[in-house]
This record gives C-alpha cells, sequence and structure tokens, in this order.
C-alpha cells in the first residue's frame, strides 16, 4: 500500500509545480506582447531607500537593473506615449540636481524638467564659464532620455523665472511661450560644446523647435559671446 501512495504523492507534487511555473510565466509574459521582466517591479522611476551604497553613497542597490521588453504582435500597440508619461519629472529634477552640485565650482542649482526639456540655472565662481556650463549639461544629459533638449545659464537671475514653472500647468499654451522665451534668455549664457556632429550645444537636431528659435532674434553672435 506505501508504494502506491508514495508514487501519488509523487505525481501530485509534480502537477502542482508545473501549475506554479504556468501562473508565473502567465504573470510575466503577457498576451499583448509588451512583457516586462525585472527584479523588482516598483511604480518608482528610482529606488531611493537602499540604503548605504558603494564608497559610502546612500540610496545605490547591489543589484543590477534588468528589464525585457518585446514588440506587439498587434499592429500600432506598441505606438502608445504611455511609458513617456511614466516619468517622474520631479524626481529626475532632483537627481541632476544632485549631480550637478558635484561638479566643481557649482554650489546652487534650479532645475526645472519638461516633457522634452531640462533648464538648469546654477550658482558658479568658475574661471572657464563655457567648460563648467559643458560639465553641468553632460550631468544632465546622463539622466534624461536622449530625445531631451538641456539648456544651461550661470545667470541667477533668471533662477526666479525657473521656479516660477514649478506650479504652473504644464499643458497650458502660455507655459509653453514662457518656457520658450525663457530658454532664449538661458541661450545668452555659455552652453558648452556641441553634443554631435549632427546635434547643437543643447542636444538638438538641426530643424528642431527650439533649434530653429535660437538662430532668429538672439542670433549666432549672440552665441558665440556667450561662450567666450
Amino acid at each position: 500500500m506505501k508504494k502506491p501512495l508514495i508514487i501519488l504523492g509523487i505525481f501530485s507534487m509534480a502537477a502542482l509545480t508545473a501549475c506554479q511555473n504556468n501562473a508565473a510565466r502567465e504573470d510575466i509574459y503577457e498576451e499583448s506582447g509588451n512583457t516586462i521582466n525585472v527584479n523588482d517591479q516598483r511604480a518608482e522611476l528610482y529606488n531611493r531607500n537602499m540604503g548605504n551604497g558603494r564608497n559610502g553613497r546612500n540610496n545605490v542597490s547591489e543589484d543590477f537593473g534588468y528589464v525585457r521588453h518585446q514588440r506587439s504582435p498587434i499592429m500600432g500597440e506598441n505606438a502608445s506615449a504611455n511609458h513617456y508619461a511614466a516619468i517622474d519629472r520631479e524626481q529626475i529634477a532632483d537627481i541632476i540636481g544632485q549631480y550637478c552640485t558635484e561638479v566643481p565650482s557649482v554650489d546652487d542649482v534650479s532645475t526645472l524638467v519638461t516633457d522634452e526639456e531640462v533648464l538648469i540655472v546654477y550658482d558658479t565662481d568658475t574661471e572657464n564659464r563655457s567648460q563648467t556650463a559643458d560639465q553641468v549639461k553632460k550631468m544632465a544629459m546622463s539622466v534624461v532620455p536622449r530625445w531631451y533638449h538641456v539648456y544651461v545659464s550661470d545667470d541667477t537671475s533668471l533662477r526666479k523665472n525657473v521656479e516660477n514653472f514649478a506650479t504652473v500647468d504644464s499643458d497650458g499654451r502660455n507655459a509653453e511661450n514662457g518656457i520658450n522665451q525663457l530658454i532664449k534668455q538661458m541661450l545668452k549664457s555659455p552652453q558648452g560644446e556641441k553634443m554631435s556632429e549632427s546635434e547643437n550645444e543643447n542636444g538638438e537636431m538641426q530643424g528642431e523647435r527650439n533649434d530653429v528659435m535660437d538662430k532668429d532674434d538672439l542670433g549666432e553672435s549672440v552665441r558665440k559671446a556667450g561662450n567666450q
């Protein structure tokens, strides 16, 4: 009697394990094909509560970050921009600001992050304004998605202008016009080096919205003068 019971128990355990594996597979691989497999599935963009990390820095996870996505087999389903909306702009602004304060001679940083721009006003006593601008800009570029444009200024009189947008409705037409006017003022300050042969100092391709704006009433002479 014992032998049949043992065999029955083994088959029952195997069946239970198979059901659990199938359930886990269904949780990870959705029918839509938009697959995501991560080690720590949280809603936050960055996990800020991981304790002390290497070199005494805080908030550094010991785990690697791994994500797998698969294109949906349904035509047009991947065209959704919902994943862009998931970016926490305030959290990104916080991280950029902390990074920028590590740039030599930069002590006070105000950062505004929109849907496609980063505006940074900082206080500095540097003797090489263009080099410092380049360092601040590249700190921001290392954090945001590559379609972002980054504008920097060491004119601290513009700080209040940047702060005022913190409570403005980002979808309003007045907000967009105000941002454009502020960018024009910021471009009077050094912006550092060109990002690449095909991109200007702010990461804009030729013909993009602000690339055209940069060259209208400011003129190339202002930009060159600001980079001295």
